[in-house]
């Protein structure tokens, strides 16, 4: 794997996601970032997840992954080296306190493993994207299911904004948003990063009192 630079995430770029967790539609892309120790490549261990700290919501993503440093006017295709599925774990009732707080979400999102992705495959393009759809399957059972044309912002939005407000360069991956299905994980279960009907990553979560990576 090469290495991971920034991890940076796309909140509500779903609709009916952001529905689901009533939450307000936004306007302009919603973005928050993860440390890089949340990283972690799905090839069919057993990642560790902290257990007391209220549940662990699973979020589904298209993950892009930067091949070169960012120009204005800069197309998909000559910015996007690669994509994989991913999933932006979430401590959902920490997460719920810090926004009656008006506090950032790092807590809730940020701690290590919370960033799990299945390997990376050569970036197809827009139109191949829109054809397939990428699924997370829990014990064997398909719990969620998007397609990028669902997508409120699209990705050349993403990445656009992404570089004028962060900077983006190589190494860097995108979480592009989630859509509706988000749900809970417990211990034992397994979990399968699907590209169409392709497996393309796999992990067992155990929920851990002193979890690390």
């Amino acid at each position: 794997m090469d290495m991971i630079r920034n991890i940076f995430c796309v909140g509500r770029n779903y609709a009916a996601h952001a529905a689901e967790l009533s939450n307000k539609v936004p306007t302009s892309p919603f973005l928050f970032s993860k440390p890089t120790h949340a990283f972690v490549e799905a090839s069919g261990q057993e990642i560790s997840l902290p257990g007391n700290r209220g549940p662990i919501h699973f979020e589904t993503e298209l993950v892009i992954r930067i091949g070169r440093p960012y120009e204005k006017g800069i197309k998909l295709d000559e910015i996007i080296a690669n994509m994989a599925i991913g999933i932006d774990f979430t401590l959902r009732e920490v997460q719920n306190e810090l926004k009656k707080k008006g506090y950032p979400w790092l807590l809730a999102k940020g701690f290590p493993n919370s960033a799990v992705v299945s390997k990376f495959i050569p970036f197809p393009g827009i139109d191949e994207l829109k054809n397939r759809n990428f699924s997370l399957l829990k014990n064997g059972k398909k719990v969620q299911s998007g397609n990028i044309s669902n997508m409120i912002f699209d990705l050349q939005t993403i990445i656009d904004f992404s570089a004028v407000h962060f900077g983006l360069g190589e190494g860097d991956i995108i979480f592009t948003g989630t859509p509706e299905g988000v749900g809970e994980v417990a211990s034992g279960d397994h979990l399968s990063l699907a590209w169409d009907e392709s497996v393309l990553g796999d992990c067992i979560i155990k929920l851990s009192d002193n979890a690390s990576p």
